[in-house]
């Protein structure tokens, strides 16, 4: 299992995206980001700020239904 690290929001985005999800709008400092799967969709929601907590990151994860492994793989 790879170890989490602090990353900004905007790494957060980037590495999302590379899973395949997208971002569909923002309010203020908080992007929304979507990924179609086979059982519907999974979404979650990522505040823009400049590191993430590491408790905010794995709760992020854990609405996208991503794994942290393959999180770090795609930073």
């Amino acid at each position: 299992m790879s170890k989490l690290r602090r990353v900004s929001g905007e790494e957060a985005i980037n590495a999302l995206e590379r899973l395949g999800f997208v971002r569909v709008r923002q309010r203020g400092s908080h992007a929304v980001l979507k990924k179609d799967i086979p059982e519907g969709s999974v979404g979650c929601v990522v505040p823009l700020h400049r590191k993430l907590a590491i408790g905010t990151l794995r709760g992020i994860l854990r609405q996208a239904k991503v794994t942290p492994d393959d999180f770090m793989d795609n930073l």
